[in-house]
């Protein structure tokens, strides 16, 4: 997959060790305040912040801290392997710029260092993932700045929250937006950051959603495939009537709607294509009783169609016993060794008590497989 370039300039990585158990809270994002006199009681949301620029802001140099992250079961540091993928490492990153954190979607290029992403509460984030005998080791040059809108203004000054989803081809970017059900489009490849968007066309359904369950992942289908030109677009929790997910498939050549069987109260976190072309979808479920969960699934492809029930094997699952946090974040890229590595970042909510981690796996195919089996003999 082609990927917008991204320019860059700043470089920091911390080195301390933490394998504190994550704690996982999502926190309402309406609130209701009381106000006095004439006004009376109203809802106001959460994000709406008077004191945040309602203009263009520059980007800005942010410094990010990263903690190592060398065992994804800290009950068990030497297991390497889990369900079909292997740990390569991870980071627990930190920041003290304010805006730093709430990280939903994101895209790494096929050099497997360059990285965009947005955070929900309308920001861009780009920069450079350093790597240390082929683990992630800190974040290198990252920029921070407002997603803007078509006139130019940040997205919290048209009242549009919860940016959660990203797909890019070439120099074009999508970001989907939970809130109001609308995805937009950006020319990132021209404008980098300050590129502005604008709302593309999406379907009738779209209205439907529940408002805080909309859309979670974006996916741009390359060309060299039947659904080339295709943007697909999983909504967190839009269940149709057999309770299984709704999911889209926008402009291409066969534009329509397709369902992903839900089990187990998992919903969709993010998807991601493999650059074997099969789907992946993250998925997170999260219960008093049962904690936090996440789970990737791999779905064929050429399975999805107008009007089909697909399902695919899961390659993961981890609880609270591993290294994982709200999971949102998902990203695919191939190494020049042939590695397909998968890059997860979680969403810490903006909550002192959730985590920024970043996680990275290796497909074990096959034939990896079965040479790690004749090593072991």
């Amino acid at each position: 997959m082609t990927e917008p370039a991204a320019s860059s300039s700043h470089q920091a990585a911390g080195t301390a060790c933490s394998h504190t158990a994550p704690a996982f809270r999502k926190p309402g994002k309406w609130v209701v305040a009381a106000l006095s006199g004439a006004l009376g009681l109203y809802a106001i949301s959460a994000f709406a912040d008077p004191t945040k620029p309602r203009v263009a802001e520059p980007p800005v140099r942010v410094e990010v801290q990263a903690r190592p992250i060398t065992a994804f079961e800290p009950r068990d540091p030497s297991r390497r392997r889990f369900g079909q993928l292997e740990f390569r490492g991870g980071i627990e990153l930190t920041s003290a710029y304010k805006e730093f954190g709430g990280i939903s979607g994101l895209r790494v290029a096929a050099d497997g260092a360059r990285f965009l992403a947005v955070t929900d509460q309308g920001r861009w984030l780009r920069g450079r993932i350093l790597y240390e005998r082929g683990q992630p080791a800190g974040i290198a040059d990252a920029e921070m700045a407002p997603v803007l809108g078509p006139d130019g203004k940040p997205f919290a000054a048209r009242r549009w929250y919860d940016t959660e989803a990203l797909a890019w081809d070439g120099g074009t970017v999508y970001v989907g937006i939970e809130r109001v059900h609308q995805i937009v489009r950006f020319d990132y490849g021209k404008h980098g950051l300050l590129a502005r968007g604008q709302p593309i066309a999406v379907p009738p359904a779209f209205k439907l959603f529940p408002s805080n369950k909309s859309i979670e992942g974006l996916v741009f289908v390359p060309k060299g495939s039947p659904l080339a030109g295709t943007l697909m677009a999983f909504p967190e929790s839009a269940l149709d009537a057999n309770g299984n997910h709704q999911a889209f498939l926008i402009g291409g050549p066969t534009p329509g709607a397709f369902a992903i069987k839900r089990s187990d109260e998992f919903d969709i976190g993010d998807a991601a294509l493999l650059p074997q072309g099969d789907l992946l979808i993250l998925e997170r479920r999260y219960s008093m009783l049962r904690g936090v969960a996440m789970r990737l699934r791999r779905i064929a492809l050429g399975a999805v169609k107008p009007g089909a029930l697909v399902d695919g094997r899961d390659l993961i699952f981890a609880d609270m016993g591993s290294q994982i946090d709200n999971m949102e974040a998902l990203a695919a890229h191939r190494t020049p060794s042939g590695d397909t590595v998968l890059t997860l970042i979680s969403d810490d909510n903006f909550s002192p008590i959730q985590r920024t981690v970043l996680l990275q796996f290796t497909l074990m195919s096959d034939d990896r497989e079965r040479t790690t089996e004749d090593r072991r003999r």
